[in-house]
């Protein structure tokens, strides 16, 4: 009996080192397998055979121990080491190493599984995949670019497909404007006239008076025609504007020429200089029948009208005719006063570039205070009226700018497809000028718009976050990639490819951003190595190798005992 016991023992044994050494290979042949984590098998003693239970003390009997022989060993776990491996930087930015416990998200055809194994790259469909074209999940993004945590998706990163614009929604001006005594206050405003006007009767024209009805000389022929087209492409401050365009027709009114005209050039009949005999800014019509330009305030805002700026254009069979109108404006006065002007762009929310014009022209001054009136205006605003908004802002005596430095603009963009722009101007670091004869000077310091771009390149932070970097300096977020976490790592079932699956005793996974509840951080260009540490391999395959060559030899002495008792029956 004790002899095979011996043998079966001793085969156990072989078999359990076996196994020992089988698991050894693994890792040792896996040392090179990124995100690959070593194993290791643990033994326990099987049932022994009882010869007795022993006994307790008893009278002068100071009792006896068991006497048990062991049956050999059994595998009580091959249990898998999730330390950290060693991370390696890498080429690839789509390359992930995970430093902490979570694992990445995958999934296939055979459902959802888990990797430490951070081997990425895009496939065809710029989806973010491993080796086995398994998809990597996280969180994707709205149409607003703001990522959506309340489903897992497909990580994409659309190189080269995908195109934004970002709106400008913040501007800053900087620069300085004379304060000093010999700053001119503006006092007057241009006025320029056309020649006396007539209609049909010779009397001057008025508001009333039909655009078909105008005529240069009492009794001459109109110098419109119903159905034409005005275009008119206005020149202020020494800089073109975009064409305006008014269609005649049988109700035009000479009024509504004149309204055409002051929108196009951005009178702002709400910013007057006081007690100028002109009246307000705008285009009027005057007693004896002539169009008066009366300007904006200030030097900068100069503006001209000539024929070949003023045309009238008549489509018909075919054919198309323009022909530049005379009606002989002149200039009346010239404007005085302090000004400075600064054209910026900004861009709507389709990247389109729109210019905005700032007039900063001296109101008033005082021994302690000095006031500019500012002028946005935009002829690329929908409306006809190219004036976006008009206010003051004051300079105190050390030239530092009091009260409210933030100028809200709204630009029209109806005949795009864009969106009304809603822009904030910080015009807080425009400063005074206290040296006499220094002329003010406006400039651009920064806008946060940008036109449109091609995702060109894409980034990956600590959390997890995809940011696309595009063409024209934007980046915006593309998603987040999430990690799971098992509340019993070792229950997970090896699925082969670097990958895991749920087991019936790892608990479901928990899915999170990374850097939370312990699943570790991320960090792009790197790659996590194997954690096998072949040393330590090396020595525990010769433990093992010295563990089955001592079980082999039980079994030789056990054959040997056998055959001398075979001798001993003969």
């Amino acid at each position: 009996m004790g002899l095979t016991s011996a043998l079966n023992t001793s085969l156990n044994g072989l078999t359990l080192n076996e196994t020992a050494i089988e698991v050894i290979g693994n890792n040792i042949a896996n040392a090179a397998t990124n995100g690959f984590k070593a194993s290791n098998v643990q033994f326990t003693t099987q049932l022994s055979r009882t010869l007795t239970v022993g006994s307790a003390p008893q009278g002068q009997n100071g009792g006896t121990n068991p006497r048990q022989v062991g049956l050999g060993s059994t595998i009580a776990a091959i249990r898998r080491d999730f330390s950290q491996g060693a991370i390696t930087t890498s080429t690839s930015s789509s390359d992930l190493a995970i430093e902490g416990e979570g694992f990445f998200v995958l999934s296939g055809s055979n459902g959802q599984s888990y990797s430490r194994n951070g081997n990425f790259t895009l496939n065809n469909q710029s989806q973010l995949i491993n080796a086995d074209g398994l998809r990597v999940k996280g969180y994707g993004v709205d149409d607003q670019f703001n990522v959506v945590t309340t489903q897992l998706v497909n990580i994409e990163i659309p190189l080269g497909k995908l195109n934004v614009a970002q709106e400008t929604r913040n501007v800053s001006i900087e620069g300085s404007v004379r304060t000093d005594g010999a700053a001119v206050i503006a006092s007057e405003s241009e006025v320029i006239q056309s020649a006396p006007l007539f209609d049909g009767s010779g009397s001057a024209i008025t508001a009333s008076t039909l655009i078909s009805d105008i005529r240069t000389s009492s009794g001459g022929v109109p110098v419109f025609v119903d159905g034409e087209t005005i275009s008119f492409t206005p020149r202020k401050g020494g800089a073109d504007y975009d064409p305006a365009d008014f269609a005649i027709t049988a109700t035009s009114t000479a009024g509504d020429l004149a309204q055409f005209l002051s929108d196009a050039f951005g009178l702002e009949s709400s910013a007057s200089v006081a007690g100028d005999p002109f009246g307000p800014a705008g285009v009027n019509i005057t007693t004896d029948g002539r169009f008066e330009i009366v300007g904006n305030a200030g030097t900068s805002q100069a503006v001209e009208i000539t024929p070949s700026r003023f045309k009238q254009s008549q489509l018909g069979a075919g054919q198309s005719s323009t022909t530049a109108v005379d009606l002989d404006f002149a200039s009346v006065r010239d404007g005085i006063g302090e000004s400075s002007v600064v054209t910026f762009p900004v861009f709507d929310s389709l990247g389109e570039q729109v210019l905005v014009r700032m007039h900063s022209i001296l109101e008033a001054k005082s021994a302690t205070a000095t006031t500019y009136r500012y002028y946005f205006e935009s002829s690329q605003d929908s409306d006809i009226n190219t004036n976006l908004t008009t206010g003051t802002y004051t300079l105190n005596e050390a030239g530092e700018l009091t009260g409210d430095s933030t100028v809200t603009l709204s630009i029209d963009r109806d005949s795009t497809a864009a969106k009304t722009m809603s822009v904030d101007v910080d015009i807080s670091r425009i400063t005074g000028l206290t040296e006499n004869g220094s002329s003010g000077s406006l400039a651009l310091l920064s806008q946060d718009g940008a036109p449109a771009g091609s995702l060109t390149n894409f980034n990956i932070n600590d959390l997890g976050v995809v940011s696309g970097v595009f063409t024209n300096g934007v980046i915006r977020p593309l998603g987040q990639l999430v990690l799971a976490r098992f509340a019993n790592p070792l229950g997970l079932v090896e699925n082969g490819g670097g990958t895991l699956f749920e087991g019936v005793s790892s608990g479901p996974a928990q899915i999170t951003i990374p850097g939370q509840t312990g699943t570790g951080s991320i960090r792009s260009g790197a790659i996590e190595l194997s954690n096998t540490d072949v040393g330590r391999s090396l020595v525990d395959l010769i433990v093992s190798s010295t563990n089955y060559r001592g079980n082999a030899r039980v079994i030789s002495s056990v054959q040997q005992l056998v055959d001398e008792l075979l001798v001993l029956g003969r």
